[in-house]
């Protein structure tokens, strides 16, 4: 499967084909499936992104945007990004190790010399890859009213790495695998330590500004964001409005982004060449780490999880925030991407189910039927198959 996955890569330096439209045939079961998916899992709205060597084949809103309004959503509406912002984080990291002011190898103790001792083994691919062993720092107990990262209270990055450093660790470095947004808060503040940018203006400098991606950017609820869509939560079988948090908790690198899939396709389109990274890098990023002495055929590698379908290499993350679930599934022989972003929280959403099967509708070889929902916005901390 290594093999398989390294020639894939290497389809990378092809020149990028001109994206083959999709039959009338295709574009109608695309349709009629999303909208029974919409029914059956009841979400107030989605937006769905099809693209072929970086461009894009389908882009359409469902439902609303905004249920009070009554909205409708649309390709060019504004969703929060969840853990599918980790590959920009990734991005950024592997940009500042191109420049050599970062090493994948380097102790995080080099950028953050203040944490305890048990943080030396840690190293900067161990937080890029969940291989570290530092704990969760957002369970519900860590942040609710008066503990210490109450999710309504607002941090400095020093506080917040000081409330972190207090985290017991699960395992030792490199030994074991598992998934926690604590690693990717870290890397958001190495950023700003190293760049002397917070993670936000540095994406918006290095990676949206160059792309276009024009309604891409870090999370505020004060700024006035054209087309931005409310995210909703099911209590009790009822809606609501997603509970608000403070500023801290909205701009931290472990998913708090904002984006189209219009501006996705540009995203996808920088991946088949050297536009944001070298091909060196992005090898790194879509190889699974090793852990436990073992490189495994499947896994997770610097913002982004391995797999395959049928055969097929994919690099794929979803996520989940206030109210939004996210998925992007990146089918690299194929050269054929899906994007699907809902409002609706991610116990009653399953975008990357539909991403799935969408894909398997456009290419019958990638069909899944069967297969139960195994997203990483919603699996509980455990090693990958």
């Amino acid at each position: 499967m290594l093999r398989i996955l390294a020639t894939s890569l290497l389809l990378m330096s092809a020149p990028t084909a001109i994206a083959t439209p999709l039959t009338a045939e295709q574009l109608s079961a695309i349709d009629r499936y999303v909208t029974s998916q919409m029914a059956r899992q009841q979400l107030p709205g989605l937006a769905l992104g099809v693209y072929r060597n970086g461009h894009t084949v389908f882009a359409k809103g469902y439902g609303l945007a905004n249920v009070e309004l009554n909205v409708p959503m649309s390709a060019d509406s504004v969703l929060q990004s969840g853990s599918v912002g980790k590959s920009f984080t990734a991005t950024a990291v592997m940009m500042l190790v191109e420049q050599g002011r970062v090493g994948l190898d380097d102790s995080i103790r080099q950028y953050f010399p203040e944490a305890p001792a048990s943080w030396a083994p840690i190293t900067v691919a161990n937080l890029l890859s969940h291989t570290s062993g530092l704990s969760a720092y957002d369970t519900p107990a860590l942040q609710k009213p008066g503990a210490p990262l109450d999710i309504r209270q607002d941090f400095t990055d020093a506080q917040l790495t000081a409330a972190i450093a207090k985290l017991p660790i699960n395992f030792k470095a490199g030994e074991g695998w598992a998934y926690e947004n604590t690693n990717f808060v870290l890397l958001g503040i190495l950023i700003h330590r190293v760049s002397g940018q917070p993670y936000g203006e540095f994406l918006q400098q290095r990676i949206f500004t160059p792309l276009g991606m024009t309604s891409s950017r870090v999370i505020s609820d004060l700024d006035l964001v054209p087309n931005r869509v409310s995210g909703y939560e099911k209590v009790d079988g009822v809606l609501r409005n997603q509970e608000w948090v403070s500023p801290t908790f909205n701009a931290t690198a472990d998913g708090t982004l904002y984006f189209s899939v219009r501006d996705l396709e540009r995203w996808d389109r920088a991946l088949y060449d050297e536009t944001l990274l070298k091909k060196a890098s992005l090898r790194k990023m879509w190889t699974p780490y090793p852990y436990a002495g073992k490189q495994r055929a499947q896994g997770y590698g610097f913002g982004w999880e391995i797999r395959t379908i049928n055969g097929h290499p994919v690099v794929e993350h979803g996520g989940s925030w206030q109210g939004f679930t996210s998925s992007i599934s990146r089918y690299l022989d194929d050269r054929l991407t899906v994007v699907v972003l809902t409002n609706l929280d991610a116990e009653h959403s399953y975008p990357e189910v539909i991403g799935r099967d969408v894909a398997g509708l456009i290419e019958p070889g990638l069909n899944e039927h069967g297969r139960k929902k195994t997203s990483l916005s919603i699996i509980p901390p455990q090693n990958l198959p």
